[in-house]
């Protein structure tokens, strides 16, 4: 048996497989591109037979490179959170294009849910909110929009998962599980319930036979099959990636708070065995599950960081490429009173508001590429510095910010955080924290390390801190040009 740990990492816009040692060091990396679907505006899709093809393909790489599956002890699993596959669970097929996270179709259900008076019980149950963004509803609309999933499930062979659950399935030849972080995202699981609750699923008319088992985050959950791989190999890890970001960031005490900016951005806030509850309509979320022991999080989720880069790069034409954004954002003293308030798929916590809409405002014949690029920076900090409002409001303060994921990388983009902030920002050298994470959890299941803490301890590397240096003055001056932005945002009632 090897030492080493395949992480397989499922995101929105890539997928990729790296190779860790159990000192956390990453040997190899393979990515591949997925390919991104709009067939509608405010619907984002994602065709599942790609995901497990490339990701098998990243897979067989990366083992080539570390001398086979012989070198592999263990795999960690880590995936964009809330996409729903809906998959024949006798051919291992999938029947639809699966629906991302990110998509919108179901406002409609949600709000005629909220209409009918279920959000806050269902609130005090799964910690969610009644939106688009969660898996429950996208459920729904394939079983009520999709021909195939009817049938499945009328033949009982229907497996709705997210993404995690379906590379298991493919990977194992058949098993059907989903681990508690990820289960948690569903709309269907209670926090403090052992699995999916037959009363929520009745409320979104889920059928339950479709829906997998809840596993544990870290442990033996399934093994890989010698067919697919080229060796049995046990999954020791499973975590939905923002859970796995606050493993890899080391966030393992109440009140340690991190922040990824990646596709969108979403912070968390360890809050240890308390089932979090939220009145600034924040999140709780299930942190990591061990022999059915739940550590929680609460959690303020922003649909579009990197995302906007990527828009202005490849819809706008405005840049070559998202590292070209910070030296764009130094080569000017401020954004020309450009601001941008990046609401291209709504606007996630603390607002929620399905139907609001992105804004560039402040305009002028002065503004060129670099004030557009630098407010596209500057809208990172904004959307944080609401979630902080948020979180203290539900006494949850942060006394520090660790920050990690694609965009952290930007200097300009962590200092400014600290700056309007007001508190230090801390980035890893390593900021795919998401792999790392589910390394680590990969890592504690295998057995290499005896808890988390001492997993987090022998392979995190070391941290760059970024202190506030903002006048008060200044930093009100753009929050109130902010709201002003965010104002135009949200549609009028």
């Amino acid at each position: 048996m090897g030492e080493r740990i395949l992480v397989l990492d499922a995101g929105t816009t890539s997928t990729r497989a790296m190779v860790f040692g159990a000192d956390g060091a990453l040997h190899h990396m393979a990515q591949r591109p997925l390919t991104q679907h709009y067939p509608r505006p405010g619907w984002v899709e994602h065709d599942a037979d790609e995901i497990w093809q490339r990701t098998l393909a990243c897979a067989r790489e990366v083992m080539a490179s570390a001398g086979g599956a012989g070198a592999i002890a263990a795999i960690g699993i880590t995936n964009q959170r809330e996409t729903v596959v809906a998959w024949d669970r006798n051919s291992g097929e999938p029947l639809a294009r699966a629906i991302v996270w990110q998509d919108r179709r179901t406002a409609p259900l949600c709000a005629q849910l909220k209409d009918e008076g279920h959000e806050r019980a269902v609130q005090r149950r799964t910690g969610l909110l009644l939106d688009p963004y969660f898996s429950a509803t996208k459920m729904r609309w394939l079983l009520d929009n999709e021909a195939a999933v009817r049938a499945a499930a009328e033949r009982r062979a229907l497996a709705l998962g997210t993404v995690e659950s379906w590379l298991v399935h493919k990977l194992s030849g058949g098993a059907f599980v989903t681990d508690a972080s990820n289960a948690s995202r569903t709309l269907l699981l209670p926090l403090d319930g052992a699995g999916f609750d037959p009363g929520l699923c009745a409320l979104f008319d889920i059928p339950p036979p479709a829906l997998a088992d809840v596993v544990d985050t870290h442990g033996t959950l399934a093994v890989a099959s010698a067919d697919v791989l080229g060796a049995a190999i046990p999954v020791c890890g499973l975590a939905g990636d923002q859970q796995a970001a606050t493993v890899g960031q080391g966030c393992l005490a109440p009140g340690e708070t991190k922040a990824t900016y990646g596709t969108g951005a979403f912070i968390l806030t360890n809050q240890g065995d308390r089932v979090p509850a939220s009145g600034h309509r924040l999140l709780g979320t299930v942190l990591t599950q061990r022999e059915g022991r739940r550590r929680y999080a609460l959690e303020g989720s922003v649909f579009v960081a990197g995302s906007l880069v990527q828009w202005i790069r490849d819809s706008l034409g405005l840049i070559g490429s998202a590292a070209e954004t910070e030296a764009l954002a130094r080569s000017i003293p401020d954004s020309g009173g450009v601001t941008i308030v990046p609401a291209l798929s709504g606007l996630g916590a603390p607002h929620w508001q399905a139907d609001a809409r992105g804004v560039i405002a402040g305009l002028s014949f002065a503004s060129g590429r670099a004030q557009i690029a630098r407010a596209a920076l500057e809208a990172m900090a904004h959307q944080t510095h609401d979630l902080a409002a948020a979180f203290a409001a539900d006494g949850e303060s942060w006394q520090a910010l660790r920050i990690d994921g694609g965009m952290s990388a930007n200097d300009w983009m962590a200092q400014d955080l600290a700056n309007m902030l007001g508190i230090a920002v801390e980035r890893p050298d390593f900021v795919e924290t998401t792999a790392f994470g589910a390394a680590i959890l990969a890592a504690v299941g295998a057995g290499f390390h005896a808890s988390l803490d001492d997993a987090v301890g022998a392979m995190r590397g070391a941290v760059r801190r970024f202190e506030p240096a903002m006048a008060g003055d200044v930093r009100e001056e753009r929050l109130a040009r902010w709201r002003r932005a965010l104002a135009a945002a949200v549609p009028a009632d």
